[in-house]
């Protein structure tokens, strides 16, 4: 059995570290690149650096930001924010990535996904979905969650998986921020389509929401931010309790 993963996530908005609630209220945490060195030399498994209005400001990614965050960590590092070619993908690899996460540029051009693991390898192609229920299903939403899409989420996972991406990012809008915990019902309606490594994202707030998250899902990786950003939950000790509860982790 693979060790699950503990990823921090960096919500980057004009060169500064933001988070808010349901994909709202962001407010100011800290600078990005002091950050990510932190979280590489605490513990992290690997980490997320998010441009997150690149897409709704239809603008490309800042590269400046991304390239210092990469010379700062020595983990596995996955890029997103303003994905639509494969030339940003190159960009963004240029930099320092070693995963491309794409979102709103799939939905746009699904025929991307297919493209960019064709030429950089299923491993480099990270699925990212933005997800809110609607009337009883799991839409996908675009845009850093802006706007509705017709898309099913449980078939575009499956058309992720089918099409070359390695990973999929699930990120829930509903729990997005509030700390209840992840969203079970959704990662479980996911999981049970693709057999590629899924990520769980929107609604840590302690270390028990990791340990329902693994006993009761097949999630391959929690992705915290708030929890993690302003020090309620240290991972060294978050994986010592997931080690205690018996979830195999890198300690």
């Amino acid at each position: 059995m693979l060790a699950k993963r503990i990823i921090p996530c960096l919500d980057v908005k004009d060169g500064r570290v933001v988070k808010g609630k349901n994909f709202e209220g962001l407010k100011d945490v800290d600078d990005p690149v002091k950050l990510a060195a932190y979280y590489s030399d605490c513990g992290a498994d690997e980490l997320v650096f998010y441009d997150i209005t690149a897409s709704s400001d239809g603008r490309k990614l800042f590269t400046d930001v991304l390239r210092r965050v990469a010379q700062n960590v020595f983990i596995p590092l996955t890029v997103g924010g303003g994905i639509n070619s494969l030339d940003d993908f190159d960009r963004v690899l240029k930099c320092g990535a070693d995963k491309v996460s794409v979102n709103s540029g799939a939905i746009a051009n699904p025929a991307l996904i297919h493209s960019a693991a064709e030429k950089y390898g299923d491993q480099c192609v990270v699925l990212s979905m933005d997800v809110k229920r609607v009337g009883g299903q799991f839409k996908v939403f675009s845009h850093g969650g802006r706007y509705e899409t017709e898309l099913n989420a449980v078939e575009w996972a499956r058309f992720g998986q089918a099409n070359g991406a390695g990973e999929i990012v699930v990120n829930s809008i509903d729990t997005d921020g509030v700390k209840g915990g992840f969203d079970l019902e959704m990662l479980n309606a996911l999981c049970g389509v693709v057999t590629i490594p899924v990520i769980a994202s929107g609604g840590a707030g302690g270390i028990n929401h990791f340990i329902e998250l693994f006993k009761n899902t097949n999630a391959d990786a929690g992705l915290g931010a708030s929890i993690f950003h302003y020090g309620e939950t240290n991972i060294k000790q978050l994986k010592t309790a997931l080690n205690e509860a018996g979830i195999e982790v890198r300690l």
